[in-house]
């Protein structure tokens, strides 16, 4: 009974191979090309107001890497990709200043991305993606200077 059950799973194991081959192909067949980035784990960045710190925004990055990047040594780096973003968001936050509940994202993605082909070597590094952004805080902010008051309608 023991080889009967042996003997099926290798069975399948051995047609599954084929398959999930098979799979990765369309992907490559769609114009997708899988695996050329790294995604850095969620990283709480400050915001800061006044020398007051006021909210956190927790952002998720993807880096997205060229076909010249050698993409498993990027990945074990990956560590070194998050360090250096804290680093920068507490040297320098990013804070927006028409809103305390997001991050200044074209100034975070230009900083990010000199940090990130640093560490990964010239060539290696096609764009940064910030893949989802989310404040610890939404309600009790300070309003911005620049924003406009908002105006309920009855």
């Amino acid at each position: 009974m023991r080889r009967l059950i042996l003997t099926a799973v290798a069975g399948l194991a051995l047609a599954a191979g084929p398959a999930m081959a098979g799979e990765g192909g369309k992907d490559k067949e769609k114009g997708k090309d899988p695996g050329l980035y790294v995604d850095l784990q969620p990283v709480g960045l400050p915001v800061v107001l006044d020398g007051r710190l006021i909210n956190y925004v927790f952002v998720s990055i993807r880096i997205q890497l060229t076909p010249q990047a050698n993409v498993s040594k990027l990945r074990a780096q990956e560590p070194y990709f998050r360090d250096a973003l804290v680093k920068l968001g507490h040297r320098t936050p990013f804070t927006n200043p028409t809103s305390y509940s997001t991050l200044d994202m074209p100034r975070l993605k230009a900083s990010f991305g000199q940090e990130a082909a640093r560490i990964s070597g010239p060539g290696a590094v096609k764009s940064i993606e910030v893949v989802t952004e989310t404040p610890q805080k939404t309600s009790g902010l300070p309003r911005p200077a620049g924003a406009k008051p908002v105006s309920i309608q009855p």
